[in-house]
């Protein structure tokens, strides 16, 4: 079968993005190496839309959550995968959970099925030089097409153990206990104000306490196939540091000098006085609402960042929109690298969709990867193109992954309430129904006003 469209990666991005694409008419070839005589570390079958970890496509509550929000608003454009999720559901209280196979097996059976999409197992090993191209290889990309994707983004590499550093919430920070400070108060050159970070101070007692949960924290297992993987540079775990000594934390990325605490101020220090530790936070969007822990990357098990990180002084009541991790992954800086179309700038022919985009999770994938559909098949049939409103669950994330971030701290993102325009003057237990509302009410519009397909 002749096609328009070239998919590469037959996970849950890709599987969606060809659901998309042929339902509007779009013939497309969708390739996946499993089948015809490769494999991942990670899968165990040959199955399109395998769930290699959990089978939960976590929260389906619409009103108060934000993935429960995008599960919405996947529905809302006949998404395959909510699709096939609500045939293969299993009980799971609010949550939404699948039986894996039975989900994989209603996904190649639409696809399967469907006129317009030619699956062929083959594995490819390079970027098409022409056509329209979707690649949603994810974060176990194969080795030659991870080459070709590094010679064609110009990135020193791909695959590295991703150290991620916790991102938590602004308005989750005691401000009366932390302050607003750049060390030297130095400004930085591109802008800003010499106020730059959040800063939380620890006394002695407090750091010692602190350093000693860092080793004895319950730490995550490396699986086998990250066993030869290296460390990012610069991204070193914050417990292995801690292992190096009581200090080398205080002469790294909890140094105090140059930070004057204005709420412990003295005749003699009437600027405030250094503390003896200081946790630094850097402002991870451009909306202001998410800052993130600098160099706290970290393997602690999740619960156990949770209790610590809950220890230090201004950040008791802190709510993460991503803990730390360390792992293999393979993704793009898609903010330098993608235009707000999700094509590649130095070439357009080509998308990138799911998880190798910087988005995290199953749903987040799938989305991504409906909107690439979506969009090439715009593209291909002439339709003009709106991306979805940032006050949407959607909107929300494709502005994060293509601009919205900052490039520099730039990492594996969940859906989050942090990601959309933040909303004011609004109690905080109002919050969340409010951000729902406002993206229903958005989203709604949105879609009327564009190209419909009937289901």
């Amino acid at each position: 079968m002749s096609y328009d469209v070239h998919i590469i990666g037959g996970g849950l991005a890709g599987s969606e993005a060809a659901w998309q694409l042929a339902r509007r008419g779009v013939r497309v070839r969708l390739s996946e190496m499993r089948g015809g005589g490769d494999m991942t570390p990670a899968h165990q079958g040959s199955g399109l839309a395998e769930l290699v970890c959990s089978n939960s496509f976590r929260s389906d509550d619409d009103e108060k959550n934000a993935v429960g929000l995008l599960h919405h608003e996947m529905r809302q454009l006949d998404s395959l995968i909510m699709r096939a999720g609500e045939i293969a559901r299993v009980p799971a209280g609010s949550a939404m959970a699948v039986d894996r196979e039975a989900f994989s097996a209603e996904v190649e059976k639409a696809l399967d099925q469907h006129p317009n999409v030619e699956v062929v197992r083959e594995r490819i090993d390079a970027l098409p030089a022409s056509g329209p191209t979707i690649v949603a290889t994810g974060p176990l990309t194969a080795a030659a097409l991870a080459e070709s994707i590094v010679a064609a983004t110009g990135q020193d590499r791909l695959a590295f153990f991703d150290a991620i550093a916790p991102i938590v919430h602004f308005d989750s920070i005691d401000m009366e206990v932390c302050w607003m400070q750049s060390r030297w108060n130095k400004v930085d050159p591109s802008g800003g104000d010499g106020r730059d970070y959040i800063n939380c101070p620890m006394t002695r007692e407090q750091y010692l306490a602190f350093h000693q949960g860092l080793l004895d924290g319950e730490k995550g297992s490396f699986k086998e196939w990250e066993a030869n993987t290296p460390y990012f540079d610069g991204c070193m775990p914050i417990e292995v540091m801690a292992e190096r000594g009581v200090d080398t934390l205080r002469f790294g990325p909890m140094k105090p000098v140059g930070l004057d605490n204005p709420h412990d101020t003295t005749p003699e220090f009437p600027q405030g006085r250094w503390p003896y530790a200081v946790v630094q936070l850097r402002q991870d969007n451009k909306l202001g609402t998410l800052w993130n822990m600098v160099g706290f990357q970290t393997k602690l098990k999740h619960a156990e960042q949770v209790r610590l990180f809950r220890t230090i002084p201004g950040l008791e009541n802190a709510e993460f929109a991503r803990l730390g991790g360390l792992h293999r992954n393979t993704f793009l800086n898609s903010p330098t690298l993608l235009d707000r179309q999700l094509r590649l700038r130095e070439a357009p022919h080509i998308r990138f969709a799911g998880q190798i985009t910087g988005c995290e999770g199953y749903v987040e994938s799938a989305a991504v990867g409906l909107l690439a559909g979506m969009m090439a098949a715009h593209e291909v049939t002439g339709a003009e193109w709106t991306a979805p409103p940032a006050t949407s669950a959607m909107g929300a994330l494709l502005a994060h992954i293509t601009g919205d971030a900052e490039a520099e701290s730039y990492q594996p993102m969940n859906v989050n309430f942090g990601l959309f325009p933040p909303l004011h003057d609004i109690g905080k237990k109002q919050r969340k129904e409010a951000y729902t509302g406002r993206a229903k009410a958005d989203f709604g519009a949105w879609l009327a006003a564009l190209d419909r397909v009937p289901a």
